[in-house]
């Protein structure tokens, strides 16, 4: 199944956090994204205006919520960056690649033109 027709599971935490290995492997199924430390996936997105930019945060927002689970990020002007945590185990779970894999196809694949 890919990641994207997957659902985010809720975590209150008591599970660990991906290995390194595990996380790399479906860092793999993504594109455009990266690992920060063990613990953050993140991805730049750059779109044409500042209305474009809003616009997306906007749909990954109630993307976000209808997952419930929640992504941080920062809105400069018409460049949004992207940061998925698991933060009640610190770390990475499949919950941060299934939603970014989510983000991926709301923008299509790939940032508005």
């Amino acid at each position: 199944m890919e990641l994207e027709d997957k659902k985010c599971i809720p975590c209150e935490g008591g599970v660990a956090a991906l290995t390194a290995a595990e996380a790399n492997r479906l860092l793999g199924q993504l594109a455009g994204w990266r690992i920060e430390g063990a613990a953050e996936l993140r991805k730049s997105f750059k779109f044409a205006s500042f209305p474009h930019t809003i616009a997306f945060v906007n749909r990954m927002a109630s993307l976000a919520e209808a997952e419930g689970h929640h992504p941080d990020f920062c809105v400069r002007f018409t460049v949004l960056e992207v940061s998925l945590t698991t933060h009640a185990i610190g770390g990475l779970s499949a919950n941060d690649f299934v939603l970014a894999a989510k983000i991926d196809a709301l923008a299509g694949g790939k940032p508005e033109p």
